[in-house]
């Protein structure tokens, strides 16, 4: 295997308190081999993804006979000549597919214990998704918010709008180690998810990339809404931490200004285990009813194989 190569291979892994902004320019190589997700909802306007609809379009389909209704100048006169039958020509439409991107950096994704914080796989998984997209001749946009504001990157078919969205990832991923900057209170999942909205058009596909924690009432009717007429993905992202606490003993744990202990007992673990399976499973419901579809993301392992398994990326 080539070092470039294995560069790929071993980009498909984030690591770090912090994202680096060259790493994430670098993972368009990693994008170039791989597909296209499996999308129901389909824009119109023109691009590299075939539509379901027939009619005149960019690309011939198939030929049949002619029936009533049919527009004339799709009449095929060389086969309607050769079996003295009328045919015509049916034209498959080519559609664009929007790639809209939701990117999570509050206060509770600046959080790790083994590879990398779940902001820091946040970043990667953006990055290699609006890559994905570009090569794919997609339009490529998203939103990118904290606890405090939002920065949001209108879709283009252009190099320049995936580096931007990376710019701004990194730009609010490094800002989280700031502790003089303030978690705000105004700027919620809900508050985020509308603004999204505000930038979404039909038939886009959309991935929301966060830990979904804050998901209430209002948050859940956006994603109902923003499902309707977009497919949409949650790519959830957890920490092996989040599932369960280490082994009985000792704990340090610290906010990155404060450190404390904690003595890990078997029952404080067994609770623990059982209240983050039983919040996982109410959060797969809900995303469930809203009618998007969820892939989990652990920060000890390699985004690249679960998206390559989980979306058919390959």
């Amino acid at each position: 295997m080539s070092t470039t190569q294995q560069q790929n291979l071993e980009l498909g892994s984030a690591h770090g308190a912090l994202a680096d902004q060259q790493t994430l320019i670098r993972l368009r190589h990693l994008a170039r081999h791989l597909g296209r997700w499996q999308v129901r909802k389909r824009g119109r306007q023109v691009g590299a993804h075939a539509s379901p609809l027939r009619g005149r379009g960019l690309s011939f389909h198939h030929v049949r006979e002619y029936q009533g209704g049919d527009e004339i100048r799709h009449i095929d006169w060389r086969v309607t000549a050769r079996t003295n039958t009328a045919h015509t020509k049916v034209f498959e439409e080519e559609t664009e597919r929007p790639v809209l991107v939701f990117v999570d950096q509050r206060k509770n994704m600046f959080f790790g214990s083994q590879r990398c914080f779940k902001s820091v796989l946040a970043c990667h998984v953006m990055s290699l998704l609006a890559w994905a997209a570009l090569e794919s001749n997609d339009r490529i946009g998203g939103l990118i918010f904290n606890d405090a504001s939002h920065q949001e990157v209108r879709p283009r078919r252009s190099h320049r709008a995936v580096l931007r969205l990376i710019h701004r990832a990194v730009e609010y991923n490094h800002a989280l180690a700031d502790s003089r900057e303030s978690a705000g209170s105004g700027h919620t999942l809900a508050t985020a998810l509308e603004e999204l909205r505000r930038i979404n058009r039909p038939g886009s596909s959309v991935f929301l990339i966060s830990d979904f924690q804050g998901l209430d009432e209002d948050a859940l009717r956006q994603l109902h809404l923003l499902s309707r007429h977009s497919d949409v993905f949650a790519l959830t992202t957890i920490d092996a931490m989040e599932r369960e606490l280490p082994a009985t003993g000792l704990l340090s744990v610290s906010d990155g200004q404060q450190r404390l202990q904690l003595d890990i007992g078997q029952t404080l673990r067994r609770r623990f285990a059982q209240s983050s399976s039983e919040q996982r499973d109410h959060l797969a419901q809900q995303l469930r009813l809203a009618g998007i579809r969820q892939v989990e993301l652990s920060t000890n392992e390699s985004f690249l194989a679960t998206l390559q398994r989980e979306l058919g990326l390959s």
